[in-house]
């Protein structure tokens, strides 16, 4: 049986309340922090991506290491239990207000640099869509580990999707369909599964193929693969190479050329705790979400698109560096903690406690309550004595 990999740590260290305070799995940060570093330097440069190979063969080669690593670290720290009160104040309080916040600084941003002031509910701006789609996979979820073959259907639902023209941008549709087979091999993994891939020796020679196959194509090829491809946004289009019909096909190698890329990835990573990563990846979420609200600004007057030397580009790359590292560290995780996980005691009750009640057989009487006979009932004549 698969022994369920560790999502936190099982040292004990005491916090300066006196508490007992259990220390985070440095594997899982070590990764999220390559992870988010990775999207942080190509939202950087994305409005010269087109232009820059280099740019863009980095972009085609560390596709799989940015949302879809993403996607899968947030399946294995999701929970598939019944949604009760408790995990649905959950939801509320570290998706969907962190959401709705920043989607409203967005809107600000953007106002303030001289653009129409717009309200975002069925399409959140920019990198918003992910939290979007991560309310509504773990939504799904629970139902969808009771399927009888889940990684089957839910990919089977990732190709069909691509041909209704209706699930598109608009509540993330597409993106949850299509990154919901990855979500849940993601929490596959977080229960054990895979498990002898990530211990045995043979699986790290295979791992550091696997990244090099993709530095490769991203290197030879990354001009001759399409963006909508990656994207996954949009419905199939007849201008596929494959045509309409066999459409479904690319979208099967991008997802499973993700889901093994991810797990090269997740091999080599280092499990120890590594000086300053591994602190600056459990804010891995708030880079995530702070990072364009820094970009969009040098970007809309034009500082990146100036960038057209080798120079310039890794000048460029090194202040993406330098802004991960700034929005990771501590003090700022927690200057913007308001921002990042509302307080939702305003929003909702208390919640009372329930005294459990013992049930009891429907014909007995309570356990403290006599036994009584009906009024209606006459009294049972006692049996006549033998003289």
């Amino acid at each position: 049986m698969d022994k369920p990999l560790p999502r936190r740590a099982t040292t004990v260290s005491t916090d300066r309340a006196g508490g007992a305070e259990r220390t985070r799995n440095p594997w899982w940060d070590n990764t999220r922090f390559l992870s988010a570093l990775l999207i942080v330097i190509l939202h950087t440069g994305g409005s010269i991506l087109a232009r820059e190979d280099v740019l863009h063969s980095f972009h085609i080669a560390t596709w799989a290491f940015r949302v879809p690593a993403f996607v899968m670290l947030a399946g294995v720290f999701s929970n598939a239990g019944p949604l009760g009160p408790r995990s649905l104040r959950t939801l509320l309080q570290s998706i969907v207000l962190p959401a709705l916040v920043f989607s409203l600084l967005y809107s600000l941003e953007k106002y303030w640099l001289g653009n129409e002031f717009t309200v975002h509910v069925a399409q959140l701006p920019w990198t918003l869509w992910f939290l979007m789609s991560l309310f509504f996979w773990r939504l799904l979820l629970p139902l969808v580990v009771q399927l009888r073959h889940p990684l089957l259907v839910t990919t089977g639902l990732a190709l069909a999707v691509g041909y209704v023209e209706e699930f598109g941008l608009a509540f993330s549709a597409s993106r949850t369909l299509v990154y919901l087979p990855l979500f849940y091999l993601g929490w596959r993994i977080g229960q054990g599964f895979l498990s002898t891939w990530f211990t045995s020796r043979w699986s790290l020679f295979v791992a550091v193929a696997g990244i090099l196959a993709s530095c490769t194509v991203g290197g030879l090829w990354h001009r001759d693969i399409k963006g909508n491809w990656l994207s996954t946004r949009h419905p199939y289009s007849v201008a596929d190479p494959l045509g309409l019909e066999w459409a479904w096909v690319i979208r099967l190698l991008v997802l499973a050329s993700a889901a093994a890329l991810v797990l090269c990835l997740l091999r080599l990573m280092p499990r120890r705790r590594l000086p300053l990563i591994t602190t600056l990846g459990a804010g891995g979420f708030t880079i995530y979400l702070l990072h364009p609200l820094v970009i969009l600004p040098v970007r809309e007057l034009g500082w990146i698109s100036r960038v057209n030397t080798p120079v310039e580009i890794v000048g460029l790359v090194l202040c993406a560096v330098l802004l991960t590292v700034v929005l990771g560290s501590p003090p700022v995780r927690h200057l913007v903690r308001p921002l990042t996980r509302p307080s939702t005691g305003w929003l909702f009750a208390p919640v009372t406690p329930v005294t459990p009640v013992t049930p009891t057989a429907p014909d007995a009487p309570g356990p403290q309550q006599p036994e009584r006979v009906p009024a209606h009932v006459p009294p049972v004549p006692e049996p006549a004595r033998t003289p």
